[in-house]
């Protein structure tokens, strides 16, 4: 019977003298541990190499916003309306201005907008604008339906009945001799209607937005917790060593960091109508879901701009000055952080540059003092237009492949090419404080108590380290609960 050795070492033949033959050393490359007993050890790389350079995408919210603790189920506040009275509509007759919404577009869900909502009243002079024309009138009647104005020219009002075209605001007011007021009192419906002259309340919106809990986790057994590895790594958070385990660690917690970001950014609350979906799915059906994330609450209640041909956002005049005059329409803020993609930083780059003369090929750029002896700055970080200033970022999530940027490259019809934040405070009601506070336009909002802190939870559980269980293996566990306010979104621009 033959006896055979297929698993036996080969060029294992002893020699007489110590020389390297291809008879006698070890090579196990044809077995199950190929590549171990080679005549010549390969030269190991011992550093890992980090081909991606920094794969964080986190700190964009640290450079805008801040933090604060909340103990309830959701964050309330309000913003001031506008202080003039102007309202959207159309000419339903002849010197009769039919309110159809507010300037902003925005309309009373019980559809009792014209006689409820608006503050026009009797003797008020107002400007009534159109296609055909712009008038000058005074209220004269106020009805349930309607405005009644008559024209200081004594003609009538070219009548438009398209919803939505016409425009009027009071400008003053104008009483005759010896009048006055009927009432004194709180505008009511029925006063107006009967004519009669009522205070006007000031006017707020409301908004909410309630936290999202956040979780994740690392494990690892407890056997390979005590091996050590061969190449020496290096963590995003200044870690290193020669244990995997604490590479894999980092990046986890890096990961978890990053989506912590990546949702204040991108999330949006759930639809109403998706009742027994998502929210049955979290275990409480019939309870709001999600929350507001910047984007969603800047395309709700902001501005977005496409960009003048609609390819690319902010890369001519053209299209900031179209940003300017939509900024003057709201808060008129003066200065404004551009956190944008490659694309869009290097078309704002060529838009400036060739605002000067002197810069064919584009060999001044900067502040036009480059030479032949120094590096060529063909970048700018900010600017002035009209009376704005803006400064500008290159935003990393909207440019990395595994994030936003391969995103914007599946989609370029929906892709988002940058935002741009107004910098300072806004003056709002907190609801939970009860009082008129100094806040960022953004900042995030998380769950605390003297008992439990929720802002970034972590805690070790299992038998390495200090023993916690009976799994024989560590388990790191993170969490978070916050929530992301956007005060003052119609002072936001979302670029597409």
């Amino acid at each position: 019977m033959a006896i055979s050795n297929p698993g036996g070492l080969l060029n294992s033949v002893p020699a007489s003298q110590k020389v390297a033959l291809s008879t006698n050393y070890l090579d196990l490359s044809s077995g199950q541990n190929a590549g171990w007993g080679q005549q010549y050890v390969p030269d190991l790389m011992e550093k890992e190499a980090e081909v991606f350079g920094p794969r964080t995408i986190s700190g964009f919210l640290a450079q805008v916003g801040a933090e604060e603790a909340m103990t309830a189920d959701q964050v309330v506040w309000s913003e001031q309306s506008r202080l003039h009275l102007s309202y959207k509509g159309n000419m339903s007759a002849e010197d009769v201005f039919t309110v159809t919404s507010d300037i902003d577009g925005n309309t009373d869900a019980s559809s009792t907008f014209v006689s409820a909502n608006h503050g026009v009243r009797v003797n008020d002079t107002v400007l009534i604008a159109n296609v055909n024309g712009v008038f000058k009138a005074i209220v004269t009647t106020i009805t349930a339906a309607a405005i009644t104005v008559t024209a200081y020219d004594n003609g009538r009002i070219a009548q438009l009945t398209t919803g939505g075209a016409t425009t009027l605001l009071v400008y003053g007011s104008e009483y005759g001799k010896g009048s006055g007021y009927s009432e004194n009192t709180p505008n009511t419906v029925a006063k107006r209607q009967n004519n009669a002259h009522s205070a006007n309340e000031p006017d707020f919106k409301t908004f909410t937005n309630k936290p999202i809990i956040m979780k994740d986790y690392y494990e690892i057994s407890g056997s390979d917790a005590s091996k050590i590895g061969w190449v020496e790594i290096s963590t995003e958070g200044g870690q290193g060593g020669y244990l995997w385990y604490l590479k894999a660690e980092s990046d986890t917690r890096a990961r978890f960091n990053d989506y912590i970001e990546m949702a204040m950014l991108e999330a949006v609350k759930g639809d109403a109508s998706n009742a027994n979906a998502v929210d049955t799915h979290l275990g409480h059906a019939g309870s709001s879901v999600g929350t507001e994330g910047l984007f969603a609450a800047i395309e709700s209640r902001g501005n977005v701009t496409t960009g003048v041909t609609g390819v690319n956002a902010a890369t001519d005049l053209a299209e900031f000055d179209a940003i300017l005059a939509e900024f003057d329409k709201q808060g008129a803020i003066e200065e404004y952080m551009m956190f944008v993609n490659r694309a869009t930083s290097l078309a704002m780059d060529d838009m400036l540059a060739s605002m000067n003369s002197y810069g064919a090929g584009g060999t001044s750029y900067g502040v036009f003092n480059n030479s032949e002896d120094m590096a060529l700055n063909l970048g700018f970080t900010g600017f002035r237009r009209g009376s704005y200033d803006f400064y500008k970022s290159d935003m990393r999530y909207l440019n990395d492949k595994a994030t936003r940027g391969g995103i914007n490259a599946a989609n370029a019809a929906n892709a988002i090419r940058g935002v741009m934040i107004p910098a300072g405070t806004s003056s709002v009601y907190d609801q939970t404080v009860g009082a008129s506070m100094k806040k960022p336009f953004l900042h995030v909002r998380y769950r605390a108590s003297q008992t439990d802190d929720r802002r970034m939870k972590t805690w070790t559980t299992g038998s390495v380290g200090a023993t916690t269980s009976a799994l024989d293996a560590m388990q790191l566990h993170m969490l978070t609960e916050r929530c992301l306010i956007t005060q003052g979104a119609n002072n936001f621009m979302l670029m597409k």
